[in-house]
Order: C-alpha cells, then sequence, then structure tokens
C-alpha cells in the first residue's frame, strides 16, 4: 500500500519538469515524466526506480484513460507520487484516490471542504485498489 498524503498545487511550489513519455528514455536525468491520453503506461515499468514524479493529464473530465495509467504503475511497485492534472474535478477525487493517485494539480482551484467530503464521501467499498481499503466482502468475512 502506498501512503497516501493527498495534496493539491497550490500546497507548494511545483518545480517537477515532467518530460512526455515519448521523449524520457531519451532524457537519462529525469525523474518526472507526463502521461498523456493515448501514452502506454507499461512502457514506465521497466524505470520506475529512477522515477520519483508521474504526471497523468486529464485534459477532460470525461477522458478516464488516466485512472487505468495510475492503477497500472501502483500494481508494478511505483510508490513516488502520481500526480492527476489538467480537468480535474471534485467528483473524480474519490476514484483517483482509489486507483492510486496521491496528488493533485487541477487547472481550475477546487474547494477544499468539499474535497476532503469527496474524499469520505463512501464507509464502504467493493473491489481491492491501490487505495488499501478492503473491500466491503471481506470485511464481513474476517477471521
Amino acid at each position: 500500500m502506498v501512503d497516501v498524503q493527498f495534496r493539491f498545487r497550490d500546497d507548494e511550489a511545483v518545480n517537477d519538469s515532467a518530460v512526455t513519455v515519448g521523449a524520457f528514455t531519451e532524457q537519462t536525468n529525469a525523474t518526472a515524466v507526463r502521461i498523456e491520453p493515448g501514452d502506454d503506461a507499461r512502457d514506465l515499468i521497466p524505470f520506475l526506480e529512477r522515477l520519483r514524479l508521474i504526471e497523468v493529464n486529464f485534459p477532460a473530465w470525461t477522458d478516464g484513460r488516466g485512472y487505468s495509467s495510475a492503477r497500472v504503475l501502483r500494481e508494478a511497485g511505483f510508490t513516488g507520487e502520481i500526480r492527476a492534472v489538467g480537468d480535474v474535478v471534485i467528483d473524480m477525487l474519490s476514484h483517483l484516490k482509489r486507483c492510486g493517485f496521491d496528488a493533485f494539480a487541477p487547472d481550475k482551484p477546487l474547494n477544499p471542504v468539499d474535497a476532503q467530503n469527496a474524499f469520505d464521501r463512501w464507509d464502504n467499498v467493493y473491489q481491492a485498489t491501490a487505495d488499501g481499503r478492503r473491500p466491503i466482502w471481506a470485511l464481513r468475512h474476517t477471521a
């Protein structure tokens, strides 16, 4: 399980220069990469130990491909920061967290109270995912 500390862009200065997946293999000193829709997160798996930040771009909140990217990276063992950037809205936050995102840089500022409410919305979940919460069926059958 990844130690999740949710941070938003206005919490601290963002000094990481993320390169594209296509340019990543040519950057011998790159420690941050940005995944665009259509990029395959699995291309980064051989380099995960070298990375400390992976940004996943959501150009529109309706484009859900980035969720899969985070899940693939967490299942492959990536423990660095996965930051959702772009058109990130309140309704996405809980689902992004479940898939392994631990930082967010939305294009438009989010209300902190609304964001916390989104993270706290569901007490029980049905699938095991990167956030480490036990699914409700596992809670019913504890030893």
